[in-house]
């Protein structure tokens, strides 16, 4: 599953919950970071994102992948969530609530954890700005560390080409910062 499309997981969810599973930890971090950079609040952040994901999978059976992507649709739910709760003062707990999931507790660990992982947020930000080919080459070799001749024979170029766009999105990376 690992290897499917968030579209392709969304839709299998009803059928396999495990689907779920994966788009969860495949958009985690950066639904924190999301909600990190709006609320500057590490505990906040998490009863957010917690919400976001609980909303997600009570309402995956209503996702069509025809009226847009699944990571649009996730940062949908992540946004009116967070005018729901800008609205009202605090974090709706509906979903959860309706899911019968605890509240999560949030410790030191957690909110270093989240502050973390807010910050790697900001390197996909970064990776967004540059051109499609060099941020798919520096997100497969600096982040999925994989190698230069995997990415080639992936993307059907050659090697030498990957290399270029590493070093340019690098290059580029490096002015940004």
């Amino acid at each position: 599953m690992d290897a499917w499309s968030d579209e392709q997981l969304l839709t299998a969810t009803p059928a396999d919950p495990a689907a779920f599973g994966v788009f969860y930890r495949r958009h985690e971090a950066s639904v924190l970071g999301y909600f990190m950079r709006r609320v500057r609040n590490a505990e906040l952040a998490a009863d957010l994102a917690a919400e976001t994901f609980a909303a997600a999978l009570l309402g995956v059976g209503d996702y069509r992948p025809e009226r847009g992507a699944g990571i649009a649709w996730l940062y949908g739910i992540a946004r009116h969530r967070l005018m729901r709760s800008l609205e009202r003062g605090r974090v709706e707990d509906r979903a959860r609530r309706k899911l019968a999931m605890p509240r999560l507790e949030v410790d030191d660990e957690l909110v270093e954890r989240i502050e973390r992982l807010a910050g790697e947020e900001r390197a996909f930000e970064l990776l967004e700005r540059l051109p499609a080919a060099q941020a798919e080459a520096v997100r497969a070799h600096v982040l999925d560390e994989r190698s230069y001749k995997d990415i080639a024979a992936s993307v059907q170029v050659s090697e030498a080409v990957v290399r270029k766009r590493v070093s340019r999105g690098l290059l580029t990376l490096k002015g940004l910062l």
